[in-house]
């Protein structure tokens, strides 16, 4: 064997160097995985950037075949000094896409409605798109989500501009929590 060669074999070989006790390879094992887990906390994060805006964990819910509509969800942060507004998103699935807002009225009635001006995200704040509140509504659909799958979207931002991001599909039923994601 070459001798540089054997070099790298002994650096690469050496946290599990024999003359170690069990604890101490043990606990470098230990501190690679984490270090290998905090440098691709991106690749699983499911997040996206356009200028200070942070799109994070862009869902949606599978629904029955034939449906005409469905939900989407995501968590946006304003890194920035000035508040930014969500006033778009286009998809792959839908023929129109709208921001909505659930809310229930003085009268307890839940009511939905369009939000044509889009959604404020304060500076330095944020705003969770999420089951029973703002929400986007993809219309008009070409294929239903199917649980497991995910889809393109394009969300605009009033001064961010535009940012492609993917929704992952989840199940049809029930309310899953996504407060992992950073939301």
């Amino acid at each position: 064997m070459h001798s540089n060669s054997r070099t790298i074999a002994r650096a690469v070989a050496y946290p599990f160097n024999r003359s170690r006790s069990f604890v101490e390879r043990l606990g470098i094992l230990a501190f690679a995985l984490a270090l290998f887990f905090a440098m691709s906390h991106s690749l699983w994060a499911h997040e996206f950037k356009a200028g200070d805006i942070e799109v994070v964990h862009p869902w949606s819910r599978a629904i029955p075949a034939g449906a005409k509509v469905a939900a989407g969800y995501l968590t946006l942060k304003n890194e920035g000094s000035a508040a930014d507004r969500l006033v778009s998103i286009t998809s792959e699935i839908a023929g129109k896409s709208e921001i909505h807002e659930m809310a229930v009225d003085a009268n307890g009635v839940m009511t939905m409605r369009p939000v044509p001006a889009g959604v404020e995200v304060p500076a330095g704040g944020k705003v969770e798109l999420k089951p029973g509140s703002y929400h986007i509504m993809f219309m008009d659909l070409k294929h239903p989500p199917k649980k497991g799958e995910s889809f393109k979207g394009t969300l605009t931002f009033e001064k961010a501009g535009t940012v492609d991001v993917e929704f992952s599909v989840d199940d049809m039923g029930g309310e899953n929590d996504h407060s992992g994601h950073g939301g």
